[in-house]
């Protein structure tokens, strides 16, 4: 049986050109999902899929990257599917893990693609620094509020209800608290320290 996965990032993205080409690739069931594929999680669709296909089955995407977006997530799957007798294959790309070549093309396309997201977060450091060297580096909005934690915490609230109130975590009122016990004639804290506790 062959059986196909769709993927899309964004609710604005289309299906379509995805299901059109693995049906006509001989998919048997073709499923679809619009969600990130940055990680595994909320994937419900490729989970179920990952769990009924069998010994013998044939997963087939149009392009590796609508099945996963680091090389982690990608061995990781791929070594489920060989576990289970399962073989991948790409409409779009020479992966077909049937054969010595399509295995390697494989290995390939994903030491590229972690390669060029580590580049892209190079990229993005350096450009954060030189922003920060020219003064106009603004960072992440601020979304905890420093004073309104310490009015809770002199309310005398606990940590654990402090982050409910203010839907963070518990662990950045524990930081906010601490710094602001170091120092305690503070009104606030700084961007940078905000940075370091939400980060």
């Amino acid at each position: 049986m062959l059986y196909g996965y769709a993927r899309v990032s964004t609710t604005d993205q289309g299906l379509t050109l995805q299901e059109e080409a693995l049906k006509a690739a001989g998919c048997d069931l073709v499923v679809s999902e619009k969600v990130t594929g940055t990680s595994r999680e909320g994937r419900q669709e490729l989970e179920r899929l990952l769990q009924f296909i069998r010994e013998g089955d044939t997963l087939v995407v149009t392009r590796i990257d609508r099945l996963a977006r680091s090389i982690g997530d990608l061995q990781d799957i791929v070594r489920g599917l060989k576990a289970k007798g399962v073989n991948l294959r790409a409409t779009l790309q020479s992966v077909d893990t049937s054969t010595a070549a399509g295995k390697a093309f494989l290995d390939m396309l994903g030491v590229f693609a972690e390669f060029e997201t580590n580049l892209r977060k190079e990229r993005q450091a350096e450009g954060i620094a030189k922003a920060k060297a020219a003064g106009v580096y603004k960072g992440r909005k601020q979304s905890i509020d420093v004073l309104e934690v310490r009015k809770l915490k002199e309310q005398g609230l606990g940590a654990t209800e402090i982050a409910s109130r203010l839907k963070i975590g518990r662990a950045s009122v524990y930081r906010v608290l601490d710094a602001i016990a170091a120092d305690p004639l503070s009104s606030g804290l700084d961007q940078d320290d905000l940075l370091s506790i939400q980060g």
